[in-house]
């Protein structure tokens, strides 16, 4: 009887574990651990640094829900940068919109793209897009060394460890700020409130010390760390609680829709009370 199992610990109190029906690829990379499974829940994951990253089943939350939202709000989103995301599943969903002309992809770890290319060609699938360029670079030393500015700025990083740590910086957040466009958009993934709250305060704080507007949202990730799971968003002219007017009508979602935008923003009151 297959009795193989993924460990995942969180804190020294709290670990989640799921069975796994095969162990399809494990490597060590320049940077990390990278492993591809196949699960009976979750379908095919892949992890870094034994850290769930990105799954078939429910990758199309997370994805469309770091995309959309900023996309939604800004009324011409043309040029778009992702920092991380080697998966592509945020470029995907970025390329969903026809408005966009172009997205750049900084990613650090060339294999975390091979491997999405090879064991996860729907995720991936917006790679080859030609509005697409993908550099293997340091995201951290390219915002502070780029000239090159843009309308939305997506941070899909890792959790921060390892080559993540800086991109949660506020060195980082000044160096995005000076990157947008007077009407730009940031948005960066920013942990569980709830079990690691102190990384998600001083992500807002750093963004909010830096940014005229800035709020932060919500989603439910059934693979990550149980409960709540947020994005920052920092703004420099428009309301984040406000489609565009003229935005883009994108069909064939699965999670997110106008309503789920509202509501997204809709903090619970601990959630409200931490970022006083």
């Amino acid at each position: 009887m297959n009795d193989l199992w993924f460990y995942e610990n969180h804190t020294p109190g709290y670990e989640v574990r799921w069975k796994i029906k095969d162990i399809l690829h494990d490597e060590k990379s320049d940077y990390q651990q990278i492993s591809i499974l196949e699960t009976f829940e979750l379908g095919r994951i892949m992890t870094l640094d034994g850290a769930l990253q990105v799954s078939d089943r429910d990758e199309f939350i997370y994805h469309e829900m770091i995309a959309h939202v900023p996309l939604a709000i800004h009324p011409e989103p043309e040029k778009i940068l992702i920092i991380g995301g080697g998966d592509g599943g945020a470029l995907r969903e970025v390329l969903r919109h026809h408005r966009v002309k172009n997205v750049a992809m900084i990613e650090i770890d060339r294999r975390v793209t091979e491997l999405s290319r090879q064991y996860f060609p729907d995720i991936s699938s917006g790679l080859d897009d030609p509005r697409a360029r993908v550099d293997f670079a340091d995201g951290v030393k390219y915002m502070a060394e780029t000239n090159e500015l843009y309308d939305v700025v997506i941070v899909d990083s890792s959790d921060p460890v390892g080559p993540a740590v800086q991109l949660f910086s506020y060195e980082f957040y000044q160096n995005c700020f000076a990157r947008l466009h007077d009407d730009g958009i940031l948005v960066v993934q920013s942990e569980s409130p709830f079990f690691y709250g102190e990384t998600f305060v001083n992500t807002y704080k750093n963004i909010a010390a830096i940014f005229p507007q800035t709020m932060s949202y919500l989603t439910t990730m059934p693979g990550y760390i149980s409960g709540p799971w947020a994005f920052t968003l920092g703004s420099k002219k428009y309301d984040p609680l406000v489609p565009a007017a003229e935005r883009e009508a994108i069909a064939g979602m699965k999670y997110y829709n106008e309503e789920v935008h509202s509501a997204a923003f809709v903090l619970p009151q601990y959630i409200k009370e931490m970022l006083r």
